[in-house]
């Protein structure tokens, strides 16, 4: 590994633990996608006709899918980082007539994929908000060190048994993105802080203050990133007008027009870029004043990030371990795209001697909100 960077391998069943030196040594590279609902990876090891992996190892089911764990983690300057802890859902083998060419690959996802194995018939859940039923479902998986943490809606709603009664069907992952959709929420996986733990978090899609250090473009010695480019897309944003029927009679149709700024989620530019689209989605006729309201400000989600960026990194000259769903600022692309982006995808991509990152940026709005970013 580099100098000042370490990568820690745990492979296993239910608690991974260290992977064998024969396996460490065999790593050709890892790639990590984090960001979005879910998280994947894939591991490349070496292998020939003498080597553990190729003898013991896989015949004893030592990289089987579904039932092996893998945690990869780099420490860097001290500060241990765990990119992934996830479970193997496939593993290819690529023999070599080439000596030492033989290569063994393990794909997999994180450890929502446990959610989505099982369908399940019904599942009530009578008298019971979002918050409880969430908290429900996601207790089962306490065993794999998975911390739920669950935002209340702005706006709950208790079902009334007589009325409604919420039911799940189909698997646990389905039913939280029917949540999440109904709530205008987003939920994802963080491994970490510590190998084999993991943070589940469901609430509003908001900008945590503390940003990253600056990526810097275009600043001679103080350059921190390899690419950088960004793009404004016309059609991205757009304007939802829901219909939904008076509460006194239930048969007049009212439009309203959503907003195209979410409060939850301010934007991180001053100039706004305009809506060219307009939408009338068909929910909402039938829903109650709290579920209506619920999904206006689910939709406020949707209008969309008119401005991306996307660029690669080199680690060690960054200084750090750029994370998704956090705020990065972005300095040295011009007082028009300067500023703080939130960071929707990150690409970890490791081999021998190399760590490199590929990412995604998002904002509304152009010209920075402030004049100075972390450094």
């Amino acid at each position: 590994m580099l100098k000042g960077l370490y990568l820690s391998l745990f492979i296993g069943p239910m608690v991974p633990v260290p992977a064998p030196k024969a396996v460490v040594d065999a790593l050709i590279s890892a790639q990590v996608n984090t960001g979005g609902e879910r998280s994947g990876f894939q591991l490349v090891f070496s292998m020939n006709k003498k080597s553990s992996i190729y003898q013991t190892l896989l015949p004893t089911g030592f990289f089987d899918p579904g039932t092996t764990r893998v945690i990869l983690a780099v420490t860097l300057g001290g500060i241990p980082n765990v990119l992934i802890d996830g479970i193997v859902t496939r593993h290819e083998v690529s023999p070599s007539n080439e000596g030492g060419q033989s290569t063994l690959t393990l794909t997999g996802e994180d450890l929502t994929v446990l959610m989505d194995v099982i369908e399940i018939p019904i599942m009530r859940y009578p008298c019971m908000p979002v918050v409880a039923r969430l908290n429900l479902l996601l207790v089962k998986y306490l065993a794999f060190g998975i911390v739920p943490i669950v935002i209340p809606p702005l706006f709950p709603d208790v079902p009334i048994p007589t009325q409604q009664v919420p039911s799940q069907t189909g698997t646990d992952l389905a039913y939280l993105k029917k949540m999440a959709e109904q709530t205008g929420y987003i939920f994802y996986l963080e491994p970490g802080p510590v190998p084999g733990a993991s943070l589940f978090y469901f609430g509003p899609d908001v900008k945590i203050p503390n940003a990253q250090r600056a990526l810097t473009v275009n600043m001679d010695a103080n350059t921190n990133v390899e690419s950088l480019s960004f793009s404004l897309d016309g059609l991205a944003k757009k304007v939802v007008v829901m219909t939904i029927m008076d509460p006194v009679t239930g048969t007049i149709p009212i439009p309203i027009p959503v907003p195209n700024i979410s409060l939850l989620r301010p934007p991180l530019g001053s100039r706004l870029t305009p809506p060219m689209k307009i939408q009338f989605p068909p929910e909402g006729g039938n829903l109650n004043s709290i579920q209506a309201i619920a999904l206006a400000l689910a939709k406020t989600g949707d209008t969309g990030e008119a401005i991306t960026g996307s660029g690669t990194l080199n680690v060690l000259r960054y200084g750090t371990v750029l994370r998704a769903h956090q705020l990065v600022g972005v300095r040295g692309a011009g007082p028009t795209y300067d500023g703080l982006y939130y960071v929707r995808t990150v690409t970890h991509n490791i081999k021998r001697g190399e760590f490199k990152q590929s990412f995604t940026l998002s904002r509304d709005g152009l010209v920075a909100m402030s004049q100075s970013v972390a450094v």
